[in-house]
């Protein structure tokens, strides 16, 4: 499906994502590395809107389907394979971040990654504590998210495409209340699966790392309070943004081109 999306004449998705735009924030719990949109949105109802829908709907029925396979024993001749880690996840849901944050359409911006901050709920703690990945995972939904509250890059102030008009673009009061509960519910999670993890580690000297993942999770590493630091920063932005935009003001237009 990619290879064919990155093939169609004027499609907008390359056949690998750009390089992040350089940020100015150099802290790892700030940067997100969400790729540079593109200028102006997709048209709605265009080709290459549909085809950004296709790719994106197949993308993540994979990685439904691959979570779903972590309960059911795999059988013979099936090519997919069950997640085994929240790391495989992360990195399956934020390369998709990738790609809608690339669109520039917040038409499509905003209900993926909606959703996408929905899977990230169910599935964080189906597995064991993964951090690095999955504190990296929520901080490009972070951005993301704060970004469209705002109408420009939280990091970088550039305004987001589809939002020349001003600011707030795109979300509804709706919108704005869904998201509002899926991060209070995140943090929750974390709290539980990240924090659980942590006191267990203290409890047992042998057990200072957990290796889930392919990625060593030290938690004897939090001397320096670096895991417990990053659990209270969880959509730290977007909480932010949603206090203040939450109670007053109208969405304008989102405009568009092709």
């Amino acid at each position: 499906m990619a290879e064919n999306l990155s093939q169609e004449p004027g499609g907008f998705l390359p056949p690998s994502l750009p390089s992040p735009a350089p940020s100015n924030y150099s802290s790892s719990s700030t940067a997100s590395n969400l790729p540079h949109p593109r200028s102006n949105p997709l048209r709605s109802g265009s080709a290459k809107e549909d085809a950004a829908r296709r790719y994106l709907e197949a993308r993540l029925l994979n990685v439904s389907r691959r979570y779903a396979k972590k309960f059911q024993p795999m059988e013979e001749g099936e090519d997919v394979k069950g997640y085994i880690s929240m790391s495989e996840v992360a990195k399956d849901l934020g390369e998709i971040i990738d790609v809608v944050w690339l669109s520039g359409t917040p038409s499509l911006q905003i209900p993926y990654l909606l959703n996408i901050a929905l899977a990230v709920n169910t599935y964080i703690s189906a597995f064991p504590a993964s951090p690095k990945a999955t504190f990296a995972l929520i901080r490009k939904l972070d951005h993301a998210f704060s970004s469209l509250l705002k109408g420009e890059d939280s990091i970088t102030g550039e305004i987001l495409p589809g939002f020349a008009g001003g600011k707030r673009a795109g979300l509804t009061k709706t919108d704005m209340v869904r998201c509002k509960g899926l991060v209070d519910n995140t943090r929750v999670l974390v709290v539980d699966v990240m924090g659980t993890e942590i006191e267990d580690d203290a409890d047992d000297e042998s057990a200072m790392e957990t290796d889930t993942d392919g990625e060593t999770s030290t938690w004897g590493d939090v001397g320096d309070g670096k895991w417990e630091m990053e659990i209270a920063k969880v959509y730290e932005m977007t909480i932010v943004e949603l206090g203040a935009t939450l109670d007053g003001g109208d969405a304008f237009t989102v405009q568009t081109s092709s």
